[in-house]
């Protein structure tokens, strides 16, 4: 059944857009369990999935909620969960399992204040060096940062393309003032979003190999009932999918889950960059972070200081090719993020000795206003 996307100027909030994305994108399944903030996605979710023949499952819990995505994945659907920072944390073990499964899903992680049970209702972006370590081993991942209502919609189709093509889970990193905050969203006919669908293998079945990747570095994905036969586990697993535990499988198997998203950075990395051209101060920030820098940039500029915007789209992989080439000409790099230093760490890595850099963050339940930025900024030159 074909997405019935509601075709349109809507005046609607960041989680009821993330969902209609999902929706645009082709999402048949969502496995969730509500929580502040993010219940609003599950809401319209439950809503909306009859609407194109999709199934929707409240879950008992989130860690029930992330596998049952991972099993509908397999069966050839198109998958999403949604929760806040309590539910994330108990997502982590099975991002992992998506991980080495190479199983496809969106994973919404709307952020509010913590840790534990924190402020429920009050956004913080703190949950972001969670999102890129909080499963074990050595891994990469996909996170996405938007910072409206309008990029709830088109970051969603956006995750699911990028989670289809190289079968990695993906997150996208919202937080509680961009979830619930309801502006203009222009959705467009379903004949103009591009949407990207798993490739799925061909040929004998008896020789098919469901690990051995293409030129890209990824796998065709069969679905369950495809006549493969294929061994799904969480086990390090050879090119036909069974269990091997030696050393130089589990050196295999990491080098390619790594290699797919490494090599691929530049189709999978967005940035925006705003006054930057002849910037001598950097301010790095995403999500609603970026909303008030922008604000700051200008102020700062009218000021007489050249200042500029680098939005974080793709927060991970982290950009540090981009930081990296722009330390070498600038005096340095204020961070901002609603967080006590989470992502100006990488800032600060990339950066090395060649460029100054500071933090304005907070341990969240506001946004960070203008004039912080302003007088970090004035400070840092």
């Amino acid at each position: 059944m074909e997405p019935k996307v509601l075709t349109g100027k809507h005046f609607i909030n960041g989680d009821v857009a993330c969902a209609e994305g999902a929706i645009a994108a082709g999402c048949t399944f969502f496995g969730g369990y509500p929580i502040t903030p993010a219940t609003e996605v599950a809401e319209r979710m439950a809503e909306r999935l009859p609407d194109v023949g999709g199934t929707f499952i409240q879950m008992e819990d989130e860690i029930a909620a992330i596998t049952s995505i991972l099993g509908a994945a397999w069966t050839g659907a198109k998958v999403m969960t949604a929760t806040s920072g309590p539910g994330f944390s108990l997502m982590m073990e099975s991002v992992g399992l998506a991980v080495v499964t190479e199983t496809p899903c969106v994973v919404v992680n709307v952020q509010r204040a913590g840790p534990s049970t924190g402020l429920p209702t009050m956004g913080a972006q703190a949950d972001m060096m969670q999102a890129r370590w909080g499963s074990h081993g050595d891994y990469e991942i996909i996170a996405m940062a938007p910072a409206s209502p309008q990029e709830m919609f088109d970051l969603t189709i956006e995750a699911f393309n990028l989670s289809e093509k190289y079968r990695v889970p993906v997150f996208i990193m919202s937080d509680e003032v961009v979830g619930h905050m309801s502006e203009k969203v222009v959705i467009p006919e379903a004949s103009k979003i591009h949407t990207v669908s798993r490739v799925r293998p061909v040929g004998r079945k008896d020789r098919f190999k469901p690990y051995q990747p293409l030129k890209n570095g990824v796998s065709p994905m069969p679905a369950i009932g495809d006549g493969f036969n294929i061994h799904v586990t969480g086990l390090t697993h050879d090119e036909q999918g069974y269990p091997v535990m030696s050393v130089d499988t589990q050196k295999d198997m990491i080098s390619r889950l790594l290699a797919k998203i490494r090599n691929n950075i530049e189709d999978i990395i967005r940035t925006e960059g705003y006054l930057l051209k002849d910037a001598e101060m950097i301010v790095v920030s995403y999500g609603v972070s970026a909303r008030t820098s922008y604000t700051a940039v200008d102020e700062a500029r009218r000021m007489g200081i050249k200042a500029g915007l680098l939005r974080l789209i793709t927060v991970w992989p982290f950009p540090d090719h981009i930081i990296r080439e722009l330390a070498r000409r600038v005096k340095g790099f204020v961070t901002v993020e609603i967080n006590m230093g989470q992502i100006s760490r990488e800032v600060e890595r990339c950066a090395g000795a060649n460029a100054s850099c500071c933090l304005v963050g907070h341990a969240g339940g506001t946004i960070i206003t203008p004039d912080e930025v302003i007088n970090r900024i004035k400070e840092a030159v």
